[in-house]
């Protein structure tokens, strides 16, 4: 059967079409997350093959979140106003490329560049997936889907531990990054078959949507989306909330709990993995929290506020084992997952023909939150680093790691404040557009 027949015959004959488009489209975001995290498992073997210390290693990795902010509110400006089956194909196409780029590498300066091209198609995947869920499902329910994408992203985030620590033991570093692109080529498939910019029904809808989006100038709707507080407040709280997966789950962790907890590889792997795990668990639960009590504010400051408290555990509680550990970890991904309300918050928050515009602004805060934050925890590190090597990787004391991780509960605080300030939707729409 040819494959147009075949999408005709199972978009006719499935009534779960909203959940079948927006689940393929999150793949995208599912696979944007294993590009983010398996620095993670192999970020020892990067230090070794290109001869690089933790500062390096943080600007290696903060390429793709330099991509991100860069390239964000151009990604969302194009959401709202061209096909998002388009965007998705083409940013797939491009990251599964740069992924394959990115495991030939032999030079820090191809490995950046490809890293960074990366982060580009990852400008426009979150994007995309919201945009998609604000089409295909009412406002009263956008918290709890917004909740499942997130999930779907998570297990990337956790493939991007422990199973690719063990692909990487098994065909080195390069050959699991090989592997990865494969996986790439797989989900564009999926998303060529399955994804639909919108319901049929919502046809005359989205072309005055769509004209809507074209007759505001580019100009005229950044303004609107920067003079709009809910959009700034609530980027700054997700990316407070959102640093132990850019610093812990993504990055560091691994190299934390081998050198601090004197945890092994793959025990520490599984430790970091619990972050997303945690925030899998999290994700559709606050959600669904959210929309249930009609409410965005409360959750988001109650979590803030339990994620500061088991940050504090993981600090300064003494002797924890990898039981302990696996909790703690598990905990923060839990409580730290409230970082997805703030998505349906801003898209309620801003005319429905500019959510893409807005969710890119609050997106670069958000990811700038990698850009900036990776990089500065590994130059606390390597500030009062004593230049000691373990068969060519740095190794660091726990004084060192102290001065990163400190970032954290500075920014918890932060994001309490934010989430102070940011103003209650009740789950409603606040701008309604002049269909």
């Amino acid at each position: 059967m040819p494959i147009s027949n075949l999408k005709s015959t199972i978009f006719q004959a499935s009534k779960y079409q909203p959940w079948l488009v927006c689940l393929s489209a999150a793949l995208f975001f599912f696979y944007e997350f294993i590009q983010m995290g398996m620095f993670n498992s192999i970020s020892q073997e990067l230090m070794q093959s290109f001869s690089i210390n933790a500062s390096q290693l943080g600007f290696l990795s903060a390429t793709y979140f330099y991509a991100d902010v860069i390239f964000l509110l151009f990604a969302g400006i194009l959401v709202d106003r061209i096909s998002i089956r388009v965007i998705i194909l083409s940013a797939m196409i491009m990251v599964v490329l740069a992924t394959i780029v990115f495991a030939f590498s032999h030079s820090l300066l191809l490995a950046a560049f490809s890293h960074f091209v990366s982060g580009i198609g990852n400008a426009f995947c979150f994007l995309s997936c919201v945009k998609l869920a604000t089409r295909w499902f009412s406002s009263q329910r956008l918290a709890f889907v917004i909740g499942v994408i997130i999930t779907i992203a998570m297990v990337g985030g956790v493939m991007a531990q422990t199973p690719f620590t063990l692909l990487t033991q098994g065909l080195g570093w390069r050959g699991a990054v090989l592997a990865n692109a494969g996986l790439g080529i797989v989900i564009t498939f999926i998303v060529y078959v399955f994804v639909r910019d919108y319901p049929q029904y919502q046809a005359p809808e989205l072309m005055t949507e769509k004209s809507l989006a074209a007759s505001s100038s580019v100009k005229k709707s950044i303004l609107s989306v920067l003079l709009n507080k809910q959009n700034g407040l609530g980027g700054v709280y997700t990316c407070f909330l959102n640093l132990p997966i850019i610093l812990l789950g993504e990055l560091w962790g691994v190299m934390y709990l081998t050198q601090v907890h004197h945890l092994l590889k793959t025990q520490a792997s599984v430790v970091a993995m619990m972050i997303f795990v945690g925030t899998i668990m999290g994700s559709p639960f606050v959600g669904w929290f959210s929309d249930t009590i009609g409410k965005r504010r409360l959750p988001m400051i109650i979590s803030a506020l339990l994620s500061l408290l088991v940050l504090l555990c993981i600090m300064f509680l003494p002797g924890l084992n990898f039981f302990t550990l696996f909790i703690l970890f598990l905990l923060l991904g839990f409580f730290t997952s409230a970082q997805i309300i703030s998505y349906p918050l801003v898209a309620e928050s801003n005319p429905r023909h500019l959510t893409g515009t807005a969710t890119g602004l609050a997106s670069i805060l958000i990811m700038g939150g990698g850009a900036v934050f990776q990089p500065l925890f590994g130059w606390l590190m390597d500030l009062h680093w004593d230049q000691t090597l373990n068969h060519g990787v740095a190794n660091y004391s726990p004084g060192n790691y102290f001065y990163g991780l400190a970032i954290m509960p500075i920014a918890f605080v932060v994001s309490i404040i934010a989430a102070c300030f940011l103003r209650e939707t009740n789950c409603q729409p606040y701008f309604r557009d002049k269909l």
